[in-house]
């Protein structure tokens, strides 16, 4: 084996939303190691310039890097759409992977009339990165890109259903799903990691009959394809540790955590970091 395979993978995310994305690799790698920093402290990046972005991004990942990681994985679809390319000129050859492309890949898959939206962050929607992505996988394809913004402190907020998250999610999408539309999407990509937590209540909008795609679940695959080319898959002889790092408010981040993975975390897994 090689021996940077018992090294961590590095997952990184504005907030908390990247946790569907650990819980997704968890899932389909138990016995990687993980290590997850969650930038709370200038959450939201979805609102943030280019450039503001690319700065945060570039200061968590070397966070990451400093504690010793085999892979870093850009859970934040705000992050991974302004500051991939400066990611991997940085960090080179650190193997660095984002949620933008998997996704694309899998939007293409799903969609039988091509015609697809994607929901996510305002700075995700208004750069453009899944509308090219998709676009030159499938040049026929008809992408909306549709900013939802409200998702975010919601999902921060642990609030993931109920009259209020279905009335945000029928204003966001009602017109685009529309059953009188004669080019109604079969697709809806879920572009941004907290968005995942809200599939109940989109399903609601949305209907049964169209293909909701989820980035987490297509970057899990991801990591495990490259992982594999490396040689730097760990193995399941033993399970994974999982530690995660948080900017700002411990104690909100392992109750908000607790909910976006489905068991409680502990307060000895998470610690707090100062990114300034």
């Amino acid at each position: 084996m090689n021996p940077s395979a018992s090294l961590p993978i590095g997952i990184f995310d504005s907030g908390m939303g990247g946790l569907t994305v650990l819980k997704a690799i968890s899932g389909r790698l138990p016995g990687e190691n993980l290590l997850y920093l969650g930038d709370t402290a200038r959450l939201p990046y979805g609102t943030k310039s280019r450039d503001t972005i690319i700065r945060y991004t570039l200061k968590a990942a070397g966070r990451l890097v400093d504690e010793g990681v085999k892979m870093l994985v850009v859970a934040c679809n705000t992050a991974t759409s302004a500051a991939l390319p400066e990611l991997r000129e940085h960090f080179a050859p650190l193997p660095v992977l984002g949620v933008v492309r998997p996704g694309a890949e899998a939007a293409v898959a799903a969609s039988r009339n091509k015609r697809i939206v994607v929901i996510a962050t305002e700075a995700t929607i208004a750069g453009g990165a899944y509308q090219q992505a998709i676009a030159s996988l499938c040049p026929e394809a008809r992408v909306q890109g549709r900013a939802c913004t409200l998702f975010v402190p919601l999902a921060e907020e642990g609030w993931m259903d109920g009259p209020i998250v279905e009335g945000i999610a029928n204003r966001y999408l009602g017109d685009l799903f529309s059953p009188e539309r004669p080019d109604r999407p079969d697709t809806l990509v879920l572009g941004c990691t907290h968005f995942p937590l809200f599939r109940e209540a989109l399903r609601h909008v949305v209907g049964d009959d169209v293909r909701i795609v989820d980035s987490a679940e297509t970057a899990a695959v991801a990591v495990e394809n490259r992982l594999r080319e490396l040689d730097l898959l760990r193995g399941e002889d033993a399970p994974g540790s999982h530690r995660f790092m948080t900017t700002d408010n411990v104690l909100r981040f392992i109750r908000t955590g607790s909910l976006f993975l489905g068991h409680p975390l502990k307060s000895a897994e998470v610690s707090l970091v100062d990114l300034s």
